[in-house]
């Protein structure tokens, strides 16, 4: 019997166009002879349209924006709109899991996480907790230090601290941190409102281009290093890939040299020493338990001349077409793209038939 799949995509967040790419890669990837697929789509305004089973792999992006959902009264009840097919409500159309390739925040943060829970369906990827404080990379930075995981030097601060003080935050990050720094969103992935600054001018412009994304800023110490990525796959028994390079042709790996011009090159295997990613591995594995990761995280280092290794972030939803790193780094560790998804599909039901053992009764 066919799983039933519900692809949840699109989203209101400033990856929007992003989320939609890796939708349709899904369905290019996805086996229809083993999976029914639906798709449900979040405007980037946040209004849910549910379309039409799928019969084959989408082409274009285009097809993905589905105009208006198929039931506009199945459409106002939450619940049926994620259980249902759109032309029925019978418990048999109930979906068997669903696919969430949604980045950044309101669906990435653990928002859409918690709905799924209280709905209790079936979701591939990470938890409400890892996916907030993934999210955050303020907060993923504080847990990162509790286990002694090594990262660059780092301020934080919020939009209102800013606004009152800005010779304050001006003067702190002059006295903890060197230049160049880089100015970041805490709250928002795919490089999206990053900028360099090498003096306090460029930093104000970059502190203010960031606030337009969120109202909380982190920034970090620029160092010159190797920007080195792993996956990871699985639930209680983490597995990592080999690892990847990242060398932008550009300054540094933004929005633009990811998902526009290709100015970027990717070196799979990444040629480091057995040490070294053994190194990373373990750091990999200790910042998937940290977060209480499940399904994947891609986890992003840094490695400097003397080969000290720095961890930069964790991502719980990593870019997901075939050409990202992930898929790539997981396809030279010998798991195709359709695998990957395969394997995901089936942790995602392994957890949640794992949460179902749980009473919630007291003896």
């Amino acid at each position: 019997m066919k799983k039933r799949i519900g692809l949840l995509y699109g989203g209101k967040s400033a990856e929007h166009e992003v989320s939609l790419s890796t939708a349709r890669a899904v369905t290019q990837a996805l086996n229809f002879s083993e999976y029914e697929v639906y798709p449900i789509y979040i405007t980037q305004e946040g209004e849910w349209r549910k379309g039409l089973e799928l019969q084959s792999p989408v082409e274009s992006i285009e097809q993905l924006q589905i105009e208006s959902s198929t039931d506009e009264e199945l459409a106002n009840n939450i619940t049926n709109f994620l259980i249902s097919d759109s032309d029925s409500t019978d418990e048999e159309s109930t979906l068997d899991v669903i696919f969430p390739v949604l980045h950044g925040p309101n669906g990435e943060d653990g928002t859409v996480q918690g709905l799924l829970e209280v709905l209790n369906l079936p979701y591939i990827g990470n938890g409400v907790l890892a996916s907030a404080a993934g999210m955050d990379k303020v907060v993923m930075k504080q847990l990162f230090a509790q286990v002694g995981l090594k990262q660059v030097p780092y301020v934080h601060f919020i939009r209102r601290e800013w606004q009152n003080n800005q010779q304050k935050w001006l003067d702190n990050v002059e006295q903890t941190l060197k230049w160049p720094v880089f100015v970041k969103p805490a709250n928002l992935g795919s490089s999206v409102g990053i900028s360099k600054a090498t003096n306090r001018e460029e930093f104000i412009e970059a502190v203010n281009f960031a606030l337009k994304y969120d109202r909380k800023i982190v920034v970090e110490q620029g160092i010159k290093a190797r920007e080195i990525e792993m996956g990871v796959l699985g639930n209680d028994e983490p597995k990592c890939s080999v690892a990847g390079e990242i060398k932008p042709l550009k300054d540094f790996y933004d929005y633009q040299a990811k998902y526009k011009d290709g100015n970027t090159a990717m070196i799979i295997p990444a040629e480091i020493s057995t040490d070294i990613e053994k190194t990373m591995k373990d750091m990999a594995i200790k910042a998937f338990k940290v977060l209480d990761c499940a399904g994947l995280v891609r986890a992003d280092f840094f490695v400097t001349d003397d080969h000290e290794v720095l961890i930069n972030e964790v991502n719980t939803l990593p870019g997901f077409t075939p050409f990202s790193m992930f898929p790539l780094l997981w396809q030279h560790t010998g798991v195709s793209y359709p695998e990957l998804i395969n394997q995901l599909i089936e942790l995602a039901i392994e957890r949640h038939a794992e949460k179902q053992q749980l009473q919630y009764k007291m003896d």
